[in-house]
């Protein structure tokens, strides 16, 4: 059934207030793997309480304001809605502990057709309830599959480009944990697709997959690593356009191209399947 565009467009979020904090810090970076060498110092700096920062993708945590398309006012088809792309915007270090305000609002409200489904782009600016610093602003590219065909639509987004077709300049590998999606959860989403094995097997998995943002995490991890010396702060943005779920234990490599000092392309993929599970990625690094 097609969705009504004002409705959407125009959708109410109210302020999302946020405290956090240490131990909140710790656990996110435990979720996306951060500490599997607990004798790295540049790991270490995201989870231990002695010098500890904030690792950058945590934004994709905070100031959530939940699963609001499964509002039945929406119209939308949630049960056949998916991630479509992450883009992140990193303005200023999260402190360790405090509170944040996200405040959210549709900035695009795409039909792709009657048989192709609707994009709808969901923008959260992420604010220092304290100082209301702007710390961070996350786009989120929501496809609905079941509800094209409204007719009226915005323009869409830039498009995220395609990597290279030559060999990647850097690639980094990073192990996922069995557990990651056990861990990552309780960061908020405590969707069961990602921890009963009967639910993921209805929705046609052989086990419980991956969150997308996990393996956004994990991404991120990567790129701070190869092109930021390990320094989450160095990172300015990141973007990338989901494409085939993970399975936690698995090893996600990503390959990297070097456009410029400050910019790289990168897709993420799956070695034990040989499939790419995050692409159109592109990173923006501070000098």
């Amino acid at each position: 059934m097609p969705l009504d565009h004002q409705r959407i467009k125009n959708w109410k979020f109210e302020d999302i207030r946020h405290p956090y904090g240490q131990k909140d810090v710790i656990l996110y970076a435990l979720g996306i793997g951060l500490g599997q060498d607990p004798t790295d110092p540049l790991q270490l700096q995201y989870v231990y309480e002695d010098g500890l920062r904030v690792f950058p993708s945590m934004a994709a945590v905070m100031g959530y304001p939940g699963f609001w398309m499964k509002d039945p006012r929406t119209g939308v088809t949630w049960t056949q809605v998916v991630h479509g792309e992450q883009r992140m915007f990193f303005h200023a270090p999260f402190p360790t502990h405090g509170e944040v305000i996200g405040r959210s609002r549709i900035t695009h409200v795409i039909d792709k057709g009657a048989d192709k489904g609707a994009l709808v782009v969901t923008e959260r600016k992420i604010h220092d309830a304290a100082t209301e610093a702007l710390l961070a602003t996350v786009q989120q590219v929501t496809f609905c599959r079941a509800d094209g065909g409204f007719g009226k639509s915005d323009p869409g987004l830039e498009p995220l480009p395609k990597v290279p077709a030559t060999e990647p300049d850097l690639r980094c590998a990073l192990p996922t944990l069995p557990q990651a999606a056990l861990l990552y959860r309780l960061n908020g989403d405590d969707n069961p697709l990602h921890a009963d094995p009967a639910v993921a097997a209805k929705a046609g998995f052989p086990r419980p997959i991956l969150h997308g943002l996990c393996t956004y995490g994990v991404v991120t991890r990567a790129i701070v690593r190869t092109l930021c010396e390990g320094q989450g702060d160095r990172l300015s943005h990141l973007h990338g356009r989901f494409s085939a779920p993970v399975f936690p234990g698995e090893t996600l490599q990503v390959e990297m191209w070097k456009s410029s000092p400050e910019t790289a392309q990168f897709q993420a993929r799956v070695l034990e399947r040989n499939i790419i599970v995050l692409s159109n990625g592109i990173a923006g690094i501070r000098s």
